[in-house]
């Protein structure tokens, strides 16, 4: 379908395109967003713009209106007038694609006619949030990282043959990220990478967006390069340090976000962060961060985002950073930095070679000024703020021993990495055992010092322990999330671990995006929903966070806006309780078996039916397949198995036989149907596996035993009827990773081998285990394969993560 043409209406981007419905011709847009690529849907028929209703609006199309207008992927699907209420008619009353269509007009939809006649209104029309043509993968955020465009069908990356400077200045100023800093060096392709974008873009630096930069074919079809373009903006990087309104190398942080400079808040502000923008700015190294209220003007607002960079790093964006829970600043508590001045000056090297020996004080004040070269790190804990201790010299990462370690040790590091307070400090390699040099040990902090390096100690490298006694710290700003529920994965009340202690999430406001965006952190699909008529939840807890408002440019949960952190944002009534997509579970009952018998949907706490209406062989093969149960033999109607109770879920179902799950097929909607229960419908399946040994079934449980709570123990996989365990042959934190999302457990923390949690008895299904941590499943991890290994249960392996263990609790 060809692009129309673009409209500026009263400084909004609305883009216009040209399809067929019903042999008119039909126009498409998305209006009253922040770009052209997110809004209110909209189609023009005869002559006249209308909306879309929100009946039964999905995902999937969503992808195709994101398609259709060449803007990426759906990354949200908004109902409830979301971008406001349209004007005129409702043309559509609802859509049904399978997602793959090139345009709206090639979905199932109702009749095109002015739905306002029926008693419909503008309070629930559709909206669609896309991802736009391009994006920045890769890096470390949204703002730098290598250039892909997305197809329509995929994410392909760029040829960085003849890629300029130009073309770079228009994909940062798209994304909102900024001026463009810098094209880097040429990242080469993966060997698995099968595609390179065919064009090569020559932008002139006047154009709106990279969509409409003028394109020409690669010579021959194939385009010469190195690698992939890879382009750096100057998100978080325009930083200035001002007084008395000018510029220079010292005074008050500010940043530029979106065109207007802010200052920012020092909650948490460590000389780490101070060290790398004097360096970004040119001068030198930091002296100090002197704290207390500074000149903000009244109605500027603060930004909130905490920075926990190692002090190593040539720009503020190259440090992670957590928006979530944002300080209240309303005061002026404003970070400042005075740096040495002289970008070429060089202070005398700290020498810590010869720590004071333990017992004596350091006098922190007296310190002279000095360059310090070292860094500082927090690993395999599931983020900045916890994890093993470990220090960078002389190009090693090494270890501090957990002998004399304590709370004032732990103090200093937690303040050093911008982490907040300590909540504890680990010993015996509770994160798992490091490698290479023990710089440290009989640390003896007072828990003011600025580096842990400058606490007393034995001295620089010298001690008598090895890697099981590596310390360990879990800091105050150290975050993870989790769903409560009795006996679902993917669904319950939303759970958030901060400053020591597990506490819920307020639902207000808490758009699809942000739904989203929580419910693909863990690993439980794409969307979601907000369940508001769940009864009051039993118990004391604190309500930790409010007003959490993901943006599309946001990759975690953690970077998303939201009020400050409060021991009772919200009333109990308003806790936050969410279905993912992954939550839905299937079942066949009054069959003789669980292979044969009348559908049934797990939704929302509710069990439900499937109405009969177009019900074929198609859609039962969906069914017998999830189920692993083989092949469909017959699918059934007019409630063969008897009738149902409850909700009736979907109503014309039409399964190409492809899909993954059955609610994933072309239908009205879910809930939506015309039927009653004597309509119910039914399949018989074969009964068995085609596969008895496939890695891609889902019928196989997953449990964590004798660890004292359900999300630490050994792990144990139920198979054929037999629960047995895995072996600790390359067991890693990847692997735990894995295990702890799929078990709705939260973040790994330990990997266990040698049957810490004691020896288990049956099979040992899988060794040799080499998870990326990104797999949904764990028996879907590259293996020896199912059933093959050469250990005994002394070498079980087990997992402790975040979502219940004992030194995460107070």
């Amino acid at each position: 379908m060809a692009l129309g043409r673009h409209l500026s209406l009263r400084g909004l981007c609305v883009l216009l395109l040209g399809t067929l419905v019903g042999g008119q011709a039909l126009e498409l847009r998305l209006k009253d967003g922040a770009h052209r690529c997110e809004g209110r849907v909209e189609v023009k028929h005869q002559g006249e713009w209308g909306t879309v209703y929100a009946h039964g609006w999905r995902l999937k199309d969503a992808s195709v209106v994101c398609r259709q207008l060449g803007c990426g992927a759906a990354i949200g699907f908004p109902g409830g007038a979301y971008f406001g209420p349209g004007l005129g008619p409702i043309w559509l009353f609802y859509t049904s694609c399978e997602g793959t269509e090139s345009t709206v007009s090639d979905c199932e939809h109702s009749n095109i006619k002015d739905y306002r006649n029926d008693s419909y209104s503008h309070d629930d029309d559709a909206g669609v949030v896309c991802s736009g043509f391009v994006r920045l993968a890769g890096g470390d955020g949204p703002c730098s990282g290598r250039v892909e465009v997305h197809s329509g069908e995929a994410w392909i990356p760029v040829s960085d043959g003849n890629f300029t400077l130009a073309t770079a200045q228009i994909i940062c100023a798209e994304l909102g990220c900024g001026k463009a800093v810098s094209v880097l060096g040429h990242e080469l392709f993966r060997e698995s990478s099968a595609q390179v974008w065919a064009e090569e873009f020559r932008c002139e630096g006047e154009e709106p967006e990279l969509s409409v930069c003028p394109r020409v074919p690669c010579p021959g079809g194939t385009c010469h390069h190195s690698g992939a373009a890879q382009v750096v903006c100057s998100a978080y990087s325009e930083v200035r340090l001002m007084t008395n309104g000018s510029s220079q190398c010292e005074g008050q942080v500010e940043m530029k976000i979106s065109g207007r400079w802010r200052a920012l808040c020092a909650s948490h502000w460590s000389l780490a962060n101070a060290n790398v923008i004097c360096r970004q700015l040119g001068c030198g190294v930091a002296i100090s961060t002197p704290g207390g209220p500074h000149l903000v003007e009244e109605d500027d607002q603060i930004l909130t985002a905490r920075f926990h960079c190692s002090g190593a790093e040539s720009f503020l964006w190259s440090c992670p950073v957590t928006a979530l829970g944002g300080p209240d600043c309303s005061h002026g508590n404003t970070a400042s930095v005075i740096c040495s001045g002289n970008q070429i000056q060089v202070l005398p090297q700290c020498n810590d070679s010869l720590s004071q020996p333990a017992g004596s004080s350091a006098s922190e004040e007296s310190a002279p000024y000095c360059s310090d070269s070292r860094q500082l790190r927090l690993v395999d804990g599931g983020g900045p703020c916890a994890g093993r201790v470990e220090i960078l010299d002389q190009g090693s990462w090494g270890t501090i021993c957990d002998d004399g370690w304590d709370l004032d040790d732990a103090r200093v590091v937690c303040r050093q990495l911008g982490c907040g307070e300590a909540l504890n400090a680990t010993g015996s390699a509770h994160f798992g055992a490091g490698s290479g040099p023990i710089w440290l040990d009989n640390l003896n902090c007072t828990g003011k010092e600025s580096h842990v390096w400058r606490c007393p100690s034995r001295g620089w490298g010298q001690h008598n322990c090895r890697h099981k006694q590596d310390a360990g710290v879990i800091c105050s700003e150290f975050l993870a999330l989790r769903m409560v529920s009795e006996d679902q994965q993917c669904a319950g009340w939303l759970e958030v671990f901060y400053n020591g202690t597990w506490g819920s999430v307020c639902r207000s406001p808490m758009e699809d995006i942000t739904v989203s965006m929580i419910c693909r952190q863990l690993g439980c699909g794409d969307s979601g929903t907000l369940n508001s008529s769940v009864a009051l939840r039993e118990g004391f807890r604190p309500q930790w966070v409010d007003g959490i408002q993901c943006r599309k440019t946001d990759t975690s949960l953690w970077q998303c806006p939201s009020d400050p952190w409060n021991y009772t944002s919200c009333s109990p009534k308003e806790e936050a309780y969410i279905w993912c997509a992954d939550s839905r579970q299937i079942r066949l009952v009054d069959g003789g078996g669980r292979c044969s018998g009348r559908v049934e949907i797990l939704d929302q706490g509710s069990w439900g039916t499937i109405c009969d209406d177009r019900w074929d062989l198609d859609d039962a093969r969906v069914v017998c397949r999830q189920l692993g149960c083989g092949e469909a033999l017959d699918a059934t109607i007019s409630s063969s198995f008897g009738r149902g109770s409850g909700p009736i879920w979907l109503d014309e179902v039409n399964c190409r036989g492809e899909e993954s799950q059955v609610w994933r097929c072309p239908t009205w909607g879910w809930q939506q149907h015309n039927c009653d229960h004597q309509e119910d419908a039914g399949v018989i399946c074969s009964g068995r596996r085609p596969c008895p040994i496939s890695l891609s079934s889902d019928s196989r449980q997953l449990r964590l035993v004798d660890g004292g709570g359900p999300c630490a123990g050994r792990v144990e996989i139920l198979d054929q009827g037999s629960w047995g365990t895995i072996c600790d042959d390359g067991w890693d934190l990847d692997d735990a990773r894995v295990v702890c999302r799929q078990l709705g457990c939260g973040e790994a923390l330990n990997a266990t081998g040698s049957a810490h949690f004691g020896a288990g008895s049956g099979p040992i299904w899988l060794d040799d285990l080499n998870c990326t941590g990104k797999e949904s499943h764990v028996w879907r991890c590259p293996s020896r394969g199912w059933g093959r290994h050469d250990c005994r249960h002394k070498e079980d392996a087990g997992v402790i993560c975040s979502g219940q263990h004992s030194t995460l609790s107070t």
